[in-house]
């Protein structure tokens, strides 16, 4: 097992809600500045061509997808951070309220932009700022660094093991392992006891005379030899 003690669920869920709010706060605060002081679609070299801020908003998902039913992204959206939320509630792991408090926060931080910027509820487009030319063409925010790190974060946990109460599966093999020997042992013991119980009932049998070896009352004795 874990020599760290799980959290409580209580503390867990506050990781997850001070988390998402920082996350949550950060995102709009970019956007924010992105918005009074950036040019509108056009690029401004930060570090030449490795990181350029290029503001410009964003009715549909990554490269612009989906521009037509913007409405779905704010359902899917809403799922997310209503399953993140659900599941917050039975988490005792330290690793997994981090990742999904982050997570969460960058989920909120699109969703506020799809339900309260223009051009309105629920088809609001979202503020991007960063453009990383050398790597991809797709402008992103801060949002989407939480969101993308967060789902890579959550299968990475997945893929080694750890449970949202803060244990690991492989402990739980072990358990299940042990248990299974001690049981196995237990029965073996059972086993051994039944059968020394039989034979000493078997040695601890009286020894019976049979009526044919038991002489009868009218037999004649036999003559002595002379």
């Amino acid at each position: 097992m874990s020599g760290r003690r799980p959290l409580r669920r209580s503390a867990a869920g506050a990781v997850v809600a001070i988390l998402a709010a920082l996350v949550l706060a950060a995102d709009q605060f970019v956007k924010h500045l992105t918005i009074e002081n950036l040019p509108y679609q056009e690029p401004v070299p930060v570090l030449g061509e490795f990181l350029q801020l290029y503001y410009v908003r964003n009715p549909g998902a990554a490269f612009s997808l989906g521009s037509e039913v913007t409405w779905i992204f704010t359902i899917a959206l809403a799922v997310v951070a209503c399953v993140i939320v659900w599941k917050a509630f039975g988490l005792k792991s330290r690793l997994w309220a981090v990742v999904l408090g982050c997570l969460l926060g960058g989920v909120l931080g699109n969703l506020s932009d799809r339900l309260l910027r223009e051009p309105g509820f629920p088809v609001g487009h979202v503020v991007d700022m960063i453009s990383m030319p050398w790597m991809m063409p797709a402008i992103f925010n801060v949002a989407d660094i939480f969101i993308v790190t967060g789902m890579i974060s959550v299968a990475l946990l997945v893929v080694f093991g750890l449970r949202f109460d803060g244990t690991r599966e492989r402990d739980h093999e072990i358990v299940e392992t042990e248990a299974e020997a001690e049981a196995a042992a237990a029965a073996a013991v059972v086993g051994t006891e039944t059968d020394d119980e039989m034979v000493d009932a078997g040695d601890s049998e009286p020894l019976r005379v049979s009526d044919d070896d038991a002489p009868s009352e009218g037999a004649t004795p036999a003559p002595e030899g002379r």
